[in-house]
């Protein structure tokens, strides 16, 4: 039996030495085990599987790689990052595109398939207790803006972007955790009305949700799931259904039966006043009326639906002072004006910390694959920031691209034995996250042995 110098040891530079922890912490989950079971790519192997390809591309965006070329320049020469991946080495970049666009639409299934086992693992949407508070998953839909010769790709709404052509990506989040539930790629004209019973159905499965959790569930959506069959259609699953009326027309209608309109004192120029003869629908609802003034001098009208009753709301809801006389009828507002720090804010955080418009495949299931990546890739990052925060709450209050910009990309150096285990990482001690990172990190990486502390790197 072969002996080894434990004495004999390394030391590594890395300019991603949080992102190292982080991976250390991601094998001692074994996290990434059911995408090593479950998919398989029909690909000849020369030197790497098809999932290692696909683990090494996983890594690339949280090193905050935006295009999968930039894996050669920021994963391929850091050798400590991939040891902390349980990688030994790295793929070039182009044999990952060739294992990406090798997937079927099987390969995707099972893609979906092990992302479900991990979310149900290891997120805390699927351990939600609903007698405690209604679990509040948003629906929304959002451009993917690509070449014109790419799979799917046609002319659709994206925003600020005329005669574009591109993909849609339809979104459902657990926005008490910030997490992504279902991710699913469309072609360019699909809209959510369309997307929206498919979006719900899939979220259903991933969160198994029988008829008792759906009745303590609320969807939040904006005009595009309000049509009279999306909606009915909610109501009809037990589902509470929180959104704006798809018609303009029929709202501004049913805005002629407000008696009295409310000055919204958070936003300028827009009142808002209950509904008297509210449409009907399969479910009793409340219906809120919203007017405001457009740049003509004309009015401008919209109306909330809701199944919600005020007190459910305020468990979501904070007023600003010296509103209390109008906190019922606000609520329904504000509560559909938070989606902008829900799905929104999500969707623009992965744009801007994730790359999620920059991988652009042409193969429809090829950008499939890398939309189910970039997803794991989100909510490991809530993850990491929510074991962080066990330590230190300031690291709650980091977004998406803060953690991989601030934490995940650190200097630092890594002690490696003569295996090629990680021992030690030192952090660099100038950085501002480098002390709060060490305390939160040491309880973590302790049951492996792996020592951190600060130094000069």
């Amino acid at each position: 039996m072969k002996k080894y110098n434990t004495r004999r040891r390394r030391s590594l530079f890395s300019a991603h030495a949080g992102l190292i922890a982080l991976g250390l912490k991601i094998r001692q989950l074994k996290l990434l085990k059911p995408i090593e079971e479950r998919v398989k790519i029909k690909q000849k192997v020369v030197r790497y599987r098809p999932v290692e390809k696909l683990f090494d591309a996983f890594i690339a965006i949280l090193a905050g790689a935006k295009g999968l070329v930039e894996v050669n320049k920021r994963v391929l020469p850091d050798r400590a990052l991939q040891r902390a991946f349980g990688r030994d080495s790295c793929a070039e970049q182009s044999t990952i595109q060739d294992t990406l666009n090798a997937s079927t639409e099987e390969n995707v299934a099972q893609m979906r398939e092990a992302l479900t086992e991990i979310y149900r693992k290891h997120s805390k949407g699927y351990s939600h207790n609903y007698r405690k508070r209604p679990l509040l998953l948003d629906v929304d839909m959002s451009g993917m803006p690509c070449g014109k010769k790419a799979e799917l790709a046609s002319k659709g709404y994206f925003a600020n972007k005329r005669n574009r052509r591109g993909r849609q990506l339809g979104r459902v989040t657990a926005t008490n955790y910030s997490e992504i539930v279902v991710d699913r790629l469309f072609d360019g004209k699909t809209q959510l009305a369309r997307s929206f019973e498919a979006l719900v159905l899939e979220a259903e499965d991933v969160l198994e949700l029988d008829e008792e959790k759906r009745k303590n569930t609320i969807i939040r959506t904006d005009a595009g799931g309000g049509t009279d069959n999306e909606i009915n259609w909610a109501l009809g699953r037990g589902y509470h259904l929180h959104t704006k009326m798809y018609s303009a027309k029929r709202a501004a209608k049913l805005c002629r039966s407000v008696r009295e309109w409310v000055k919204d004192t958070k936003v300028e120029g827009r009142e808002i006043g209950w509904i008297t003869e509210p449409h009907p629908y399969l479910r009793s609802t409340v219906q809120v009326g919203i007017r405001a003034r457009k740049a003509n001098g004309q009015w401008s009208y919209h109306v909330i639906v809701s199944t919600l009753e005020p007190s459910q709301l305020r468990a979501f809801v904070r007023f600003p002072p010296g509103l209390e006389s109008n906190e019922d009828l606000l609520a329904y507002v504000y509560f559909h004006d938070q989606r902008g720090g829900g799905v929104e804010t999500s969707i623009k955080e992965d744009h801007q910390g994730l790359g999620l418009t920059k991988r652009n495949k042409k193969r429809f299931l090829a950008q499939e694959m890398v939309v189910l990546l970039g997803s794991l890739a989100h909510n490991v990052v809530i993850w990491a920031r929510d074991w962080l925060a066990e330590r230190h709450n300031p690291f709650l209050r980091l977004g998406i691209m803060r953690m991989v910009r601030d934490v995940f990309t650190m200097n630092g150096r890594v002690t490696l034995d003569e295996r090629g285990r990680i021992l030690k990482i030192s952090l660099n001690r100038l950085d501002p996250w480098a002390k709060p990172l060490k305390e939160s990190l040491k309880p973590l990486l302790a049951p492996i042995g792996v020592t951190l502390n600060l130094g000069q790197i």
